[in-house]
């Protein structure tokens, strides 16, 4: 059962590519990753830089110049320009205070408006970003202001009121009247402001706010009740400007904690020349011929000072080379240590199928022999989608390229070949040729993947219908294609383990058999989708074969969702469709609905497919609305 969905926002994959590409090149990192939360901020600890949710459902130039300025302020400002040290040492002075949330989103908004500063000036082109942020900012918090005020919301209209007077491009803003305390302490609020714009650091801004907070922690009575800006608590003791050398001694326990009873006696073998050395705890793989792995070992009393005087009989001993991996040789003689590569750090064991599946696996389930139900259930599909297939079947035949034959030449007898060397080379010369015969195969191969989710209960009658129409066309024109459905096992899924079940209804070899067919009525709506990762596998599969034309339609209702999978599946679904199609893997998705498909579900297609998507509300108007993208593509293959 899948879990309820209360944020139903789809993700546009291509503003979100654009924004993790400006990221990035600000940044000048790759590893850094772009979110999204309900407030935008820098994550220095994980490296993940936030954007918000408030620019959501917003006029599309406001929600992009919106989305860009938190990548400015984030990639710039707090990547580049925050004393997170600071940072910690302010959470911990704001904690003990009786308005913890009003000083820690205080600092958030004194913060953003330094770094915005700092922003602007080194890069002027985010001038207009800025702009269209500030103007939606002060509308909102107009708004917020108004709000509060009528509710006797107090603290939180004092924060509304703040962000206005900071905002203001009039001097001479003025802030309602919200209580006498209040009241009377304006004239000190107005001061510490305007200081702000002087402050040149995160100390300065945090001495500020402190001086602020510790007025606040006398003059209100309650702490803020919403969340404008969101200031994360993380462990920022971490991040160190430098090595030291307490960095480099090892801080994880050992695997064994024994000590060995032995005394130091003089005669220990204690090497003390430093050699650099690859394993787990290392960034990359260094030029060094020894290899070990420090994980095991008991404590002794010997120290570095302790020598042993060496004898003629001692040698040199050579560790064997080579990773931790099965080889299919035992001579390492020829390979240099420092030209062997790892896996785990080239990243393409982790990301084989995509970083949003680096914990998923795949289990491969095998169909059963169809029963009765399954056969008379196929054979009433057959009869419904009898009329389109003679229509489809001929397109088929008209577009798909033709596989060729050999070339038949050298041969006793047929065409005299005009190259008459061979009468004068050969004792036995074969001049002849035969002109080539078109076959009747046709040199293409098709994969249907389905989504077998639970989203699919109300859908997955019409899919099969379309599956049945796909598959006894391409049968009838001897074209080879596999069906699989596919979804992830939501009670068995961890965040470090994922199943997902890829169940192969029929395979390139049984889907030419004259009785195949009935074994698609075994899908049937299961748990969660994992599209990505499906499509990769698939991707695999079809690579695999040696037709020349290959393509992988996708049944789906378009909403990927699974373990940690919701909100960078459309995106990453979206990677793999691209991955497949560099591959020149024509990629097509058949969306079939058992109504009207709303605004919201062609969002989310076109963000994963682009324009090779094919809608359809009913099966009635499967002909009218497939044949022309199909036959385009079909085209474009030849």
């Amino acid at each position: 059962m899948r879990f309820i969905k209360f944020n139903d926002k789809n993700v546009d994959s291509f503003l979100y590519m654009e924004l993790s590409d400006l990221t990035k090149t600000l940044t000048k990192d790759d590893e850094i990753e772009v979110e999204y939360r309900v407030s935008s901020y820098y994550d220095p600890v994980h490296r993940i830089i936030y954007l918000s949710h408030f620019w959501d459902n917003r006029p599309d130039n406001d929600k992009v110049n919106g989305l860009k300025s938190d990548v400015f302020l984030r990639s710039i400002g707090s990547y580049k320009h925050c004393d997170f040290k600071e940072v910690s040492s302010y959470l911990k002075k704001a904690t003990r205070t009786s308005v913890p949330s009003l000083a820690k989103q205080l600092f958030m908004l004194f913060e953003d408006l330094r770094l915005e500063e700092l922003c602007t000036r080194e890069r002027p082109g985010t001038k207009k970003a800025f702009a269209v942020r500030r103007k939606v900012y002060r509308k909102y918090f107009a708004t917020q202001l108004s709000a509060n005020l009528t509710k006797s919301v107090h603290t939180d209209a004092l924060f509304n009121g703040i962000h206005l007077l900071l905002t203001a491009e009039n001097p001479f803003e003025e802030m309602p009247f919200i209580n006498k305390s209040i009241d009377l302490a304006m004239p000190f609020i107005r001061s510490q402001l305007t200081s702000l714009y002087d402050a040149k650091t995160t100390k300065d801004v945090s001495r500020i706010c402190l001086e602020l907070v510790d007025l606040f922690d006398e003059i209100l009575e309650e702490d803020m009740l919403n969340t404008y800006f969101f200031l994360a608590e993380l462990d920022y003791d971490q991040l160190e400007d430098g090595l030291t050398f307490d960095d480099l001694k090892r801080k994880s326990k050992l695997s064994n904690d024994d000590i060995l009873d032995h005394e130091k006696d003089g005669d220990e073998d204690i090497h003390e020349e430093k050699m650099e050395m690859w394993h787990r705890e290392t960034s990359k793989a260094t030029q060094s011929f020894l290899q070990f792995d420090m994980e095991q070992g008991s404590k002794t009393d010997m120290l570095g000072e302790g020598v042993r005087e060496g004898d003629d009989g001692d040698q040199a001993l050579g560790m064997v080379q080579g990773a931790s991996q099965q080889t299919s040789r035992s001579d390492y003689s020829q390979i240099e240590a420092m030209e062997q590569t790892h896996p785990e750090k080239d990243g393409a064991a982790d990301y084989e199928y995509g970083k949003e599946n680096k914990y998923a696996y795949s289990v491969l389930i095998d169909p059963k022999i169809p029963t009765d139900d399954d056969i008379r259930n196929y054979e009433k599909n057959k009869r419904i989608i009898s009329s389109f297939q003679k229509k489809l079947k001929q397109m088929i035949e008209k577009t798909l390229e033709h596989k060729k034959t050999l070339p038949r030449s050298e041969l006793h007898f047929g065409r005299l070949n005009k190259r008459l060397l061979k009468l004068w080379t050969d004792d036995n010369p074969r001049l002849f040729y035969k002109k080539d015969q078109e076959s009747s195969q046709i040199d293409a191969v098709f994969s249907l993947l389905v989504d077998c989710s639970a989203s699919m209960y109300d859908k997955m009658d019409e899919t099969k219908l379309g599956i049945t129409l796909f598959h006894e066309t391409l049968k009838s024109v001897m074209v080879p294609h596999q069906i699989v459905g596919f979804w992830e096992d939501t009670n068995e899924a961890t965040e470090t383990s994922q199943p997902n079940y890829l169940k192969t209804v029929m395979d390139f070899h049984s889907s030419l058999n004259r009785k195949s067919g009935p074994e698609i009525m075994q899908l049937e709506p299961e748990e969660d989708n994992r599209d990505g990762f499906a499509i990769r596998h698939m991707t695999r599969r079809l690579l695999q074969r040696t037709e020349q034309q290959k393509f992988l339609l996708v049944f789906s209702d378009g909403e990927p969702a699974a373990m940690g999978y919701e909100q960078n599946g459309i995106v990453d679904t979206h990677e793999a469709v691209l991955e497949a199609r560099k591959h020149g893997i024509e990629v097509i998705n058949v969306f079939l609905s058992n109504g009207e498909i709303d605004e919201g579900q062609r969002k989310t297609i076109q963000n994963m497919y682009g324009k090779y998507s094919i809608l359809v509300p009913n099966i009635e108007e499967l002909p009218d609305v497939l044949f022309p993208l199909l036959k385009k593509l079909l085209h474009k293959s030849i």
